[in-house]
C-alpha cells in the first residue's frame, strides 16, 4: 500500500476507548473517511533497533458511528482489527501521538523513539519534543498575563502568602488530567497547611495554586484549536456542589461560541503553537482567562459533533493531511 495511505494512532488499548467519547476514535473514522487506512499500537509497541523503530501493529476498521440528539448510535462491534504486523515506523506517513496522560517515565521514552521515525521524515502529530516541554499546566506560564493570579511552589511558606491574597484558591497537581486532584480551600479553612503539605508531599512536590473563579459555575470553555486556528468549542459546566467542570468527573457539555476575548487569547497563542508543532491542541478558559494548554491527547471533538452536527474531526483532518 502506498505509504502516504497509512496512519498509525499510538493510544490506550482500544477495547478500553469509548467510541461515543473517545476523540482518537472520531479522528479514525475521519481519516478513514479520506480513504487512509488506520493502524493502532500503543507504547509497548514501540521498538528501536539502531535508529531504525519498529512498532507492532494492528491495521483497523471503524464500524458505523453516528450522532443522535441525546447520544451516539454505534454498531457493534464498533471496529475490526486484522492481525499484528511488525513493520517500520517509516512506513508510515503519519503517526498520531494520542496516549492518554499520565505523562510518566514510559510517555516520555516513547517521545523519544518517536523522534527517530521524525528524523526519518515521518510526521507525528504532536511533535515529540514539545510534548516533552510542553507541560499541560506549565505551559500556559507562557501567556501569564492571559491567566488568573497563578503560583508554582513547593514550600508551604509560599503557597500559604499567596493564598492569603484571596478568597479561595485553586490547587492542581502538575501531573494532573481530567481534573484529578484539583481541590478548591483557603488559607482560613482549617487544616489548610496540612493539606499544602500533603499536596507538596512534604515541600518535595512543586503544585499550582490560582485563584479561584467563582464564575466557573457559569462554564469552562474546552477550545480546539488545529494548526492554530479555533475550530470549535463547547462549554463544560460543573454539576451540583462541585467547581471542576471536566467531563470526566461529572461536568456535562453545552453549546457555546467564542467571546473575542476568548479570540484574542487563541490568536496569542497561535504562531507558538504552530511553530512548535502542536496542531492538535485544546485550552480551557474560565470567564476570560486561560487555565491550560492541553497537548497530550485533548479531547471535546465527540461532544462538538453531537451538540452542533458539525463534522468537526473531518474538518480538522482536512487542515492537516489534506490542505
Amino acid at each position: 500500500m502506498d505509504k502516504s495511505l497509512r496512519q498509525l494512532f499510538i493510544i490506550d488499548p482500544i477495547q478500553q476507548l469509548n467510541p461515543s467519547k473517545d476523540s482518537s476514535i472520531a479522528i479514525m473514522q475521519a481519516t478513514q473517511r479520506i480513504g487512509k487506512q488506520n493502524w493502532v499500537c500503543t507504547q509497548a509497541d514501540i521498538a528501536t533497533q539502531g535508529d531504525q523503530t519498529m512498532v507492532c501493529a494492528h491495521p483497523i476498521t471503524m464500524e458505523w458511528i453516528e450522532p443522535s440528539r441525546k447520544d451516539w448510535q454505534i454498531s457493534y462491534p464498533w471496529y475490526r482489527i486484522a492481525e499484528t504486523r511488525i513493520v517500520p515506523i517509516t512506513d508510515f506517513s503519519v503517526v498520531w501521538m494520542r496516549k492518554d496522560p499520565p505523562v510518566d517515565e514510559s510517555y516520555l521514552y516513547t517521545t523519544h523513539l518517536l523522534e527517530f521515525g521524525e528524523r526519518n521524515g515521518v510526521r507525528v502529530i504532536n511533535k515529540p519534543s514539545s510534548l516533552r516541554t510542553w507541560n499541560e499546566k506549565l505551559g500556559a506560564l507562557r501567556f501569564s498575563s492571559l491567566m488568573a493570579p497563578t503560583l508554582v511552589a513547593s514550600r508551604i511558606e509560599t503557597l500559604e502568602t499567596f493564598s492569603n491574597n484571596y478568597d479561595d484558591v485553586v490547587l492542581k497537581p502538575l501531573g494532573g488530567r481530567a481534573g484529578q486532584g484539583v481541590v478548591r480551600s483557603s488559607s482560613s479553612s482549617p487544616g489548610f497547611l496540612a493539606l499544602l503539605e500533603l499536596v507538596t508531599q512534604q515541600q518535595q512536590i512543586p503544585v499550582m495554586a490560582q485563584a479561584f473563579l467563582p464564575t466557573v459555575s457559569a462554564g469552562d470553555k474546552r477550545i480546539l484549536l488545529i494548526d492554530g486556528e479555533p475550530l470549535g468549542a463547547i462549554n463544560r459546566k460543573p454539576k451540583k456542589g462541585e467547581f471542576r467542570s471536566n467531563l470526566a468527573v461529572g461536568g456535562f457539555p453545552e453549546v457555546t461560541e467564542l467571546t473575542s476575548r476568548e479570540s484574542g487569547i487563541c490568536i496569542e497563542l497561535s504562531s507558538v503553537l504552530k511553530s512548535e508543532g502542536l496542531a492538535l491542541v485544546g485550552i480551557d478558559v474560565i470567564d476570560g482567562y486561560l487555565s491550560e494548554i492541553n497537548v497530550t491527547s485533548p479531547t471535546g471533538i465527540r461532544e462538538i459533533e453531537r451538540l452542533t452536527n458539525i463534522a468537526f474531526a473531518d474538518q480538522a483532518v482536512k487542515k492537516l493531511l489534506v490542505n
